[in-house]
């Protein structure tokens, strides 16, 4: 009796050992792969591996309101507390603090809080002048990018490379994560179309990361007269191209958080349309509408607000679709937006694309880096058949962007 009691209460307490068990286990795993994730570190955060190459040297710094520290500091502030004797910033499109809008013009100035002088690299001077250079051992380039080739940082990135190898001078990148990494996808970019808002023969969608294509840019020689710059990247710690990072701070006035700035590759090619991508309004690259946009139900408003002054339709009521619950994109864009709206525009009241100036292309052209995509619309072409279109030049392409990842794919 006494060994059956026993065998009995071993039985009733296995249960309860067992669950103890796995509840530890799941705790020790869910514990490993936070620690996994929390090692992970943007090159800024590694002072160690930077700071001793900017001592006794002469700085001049490009950043904006994404330059920061895992603490928040900004990297302009740190370097400043830790005696690096940086001589001017250079503030790209937005401005350095990123309130401008897009397109708008920003003007010279000095930072309040270190008194030090901000140079635009926006507007007429995109470009850093020898004057501006004068006296400069090292660039430090440190921004957030998007990862679509329309968005312009890399732009501002290439014209700073040309510059400081025309004067004999480094850039050193401090690099970030790129939340479109891992896949690339798009038209490439033909040379017809060449502009600030794309460069380089490259697709929509690149997948490097902003050091990276500082990288390739330099080692194709695709600067200027196929000039080199003495280039450095400080890498990240434990980054990997297929996990998505937090972005520290909002790259852009109208790219406000993860949503539009996934949804930014697939919906910018309306910004070359008469469809409004929601600038305006509390939800900007999360929307699309236009009043000449039928069978859609969501509707909006543009109006001025910050980072959108003079909005496309300003104060038009926009019919098109609400994407704020729309799955995340992962590995291609999604060219069903623009392929529906411009089967369900009414065109006998305006043209879907936006006419050119006099003598210029497109815009929407240009946003492409080709007149197909536009034609392959018109003509009715479905996704998959526009998308096999690309098929070989996205292959050579990958054989030129394999070259130049440091990090695992």
């Amino acid at each position: 009796m006494d060994l059956s009691l026993k065998i009995k209460n071993l039985l009733r307490i296995l249960p309860i050992f067992f669950g103890i068990v796995y509840t530890s286990l799941s705790n020790l795993s869910a514990q490993t792969q936070n620690n996994s994730q929390n090692c992970f570190k943007t090159a800024a955060d590694r002072p160690e591996l930077y700071l001793k190459l900017l001592k006794n040297k002469n700085i001049a710094v490009v950043a904006n309101q994404t330059s920061l520290l895992s603490d928040k500091t900004h990297l302009v502030d740190f370097l400043v507390k830790n005696n690096i004797q940086i001589k001017e910033i250079f503030a790209p499109e937005h401005g350095f603090r990123g309130n401008a809008d897009a397109g708008e013009h920003v003007k010279n100035g000095i930072d309040t809080k270190t008194g030090l002088p901000i140079v635009s690299l926006y507007g007429d001077n995109k470009k850093p002048k020898p004057e501006q250079l004068q006296g400069i051992d090292l660039i430090l380039f440190d921004i957030q990018d998007v990862g679509a080739r329309f968005y312009t940082y890399i732009s501002t990135l290439t014209y700073v490379l040309e510059a400081a190898a025309e004067n004999n001078i480094e850039v050193m990148v401090l690099d970030r994560p790129n939340p479109h990494d891992g896949y690339i996808d798009g038209p490439i970019l033909k040379e017809k179309w060449t502009s600030f808002v794309g460069l380089h023969p490259v697709p929509v969608v690149y997948g490097l990361t902003i050091g990276e294509y500082g990288k390739m840019v330099n080692g194709e020689k695709w600067l200027k007269n196929g000039i080199q710059a003495k280039y450095t990247i400080i890498p990240m710690l434990n980054y990997h191209k297929k996990q998505r990072y937090p972005i520290s701070e909002k790259p852009s006035p109208n790219l406000p958080n993860d949503k539009s700035v996934n949804l930014y590759p697939s919906l910018c090619f309306f910004e070359g349309t008469q469809v409004s991508v929601g600038r305006g309004t509390d939800f900007p690259f999360q929307v699309f509408g236009s009043p000449w946009l039928k069978n859609y139900h969501f509707k909006f408003t543009p109006k001025p607000n910050f980072g959108a002054k003079d909005p496309f339709l300003n104060g038009k009521i926009c019919h098109g679709e609400d994407l704020r619950n729309y799955a995340e994109i992962k590995d291609k864009l999604d060219l069903s937006f623009v392929i529906n709206a411009y089967k369900n525009f009414d065109k006998k009241s305006k043209n879907f694309f936006l006419l050119p100036a006099s003598g210029k292309n497109y815009w929407f052209d240009t946003l492409a880096g080709t007149d197909e995509l536009r034609q392959q619309i018109i003509e009715g072409k479905s996704e998959e058949e526009i998308r096999n279109s690309w098929k070989k030049d996205l292959q050579n392409f990958e054989k030129i962007r394999a070259k130049y990842r440091i990090y695992e794919n």
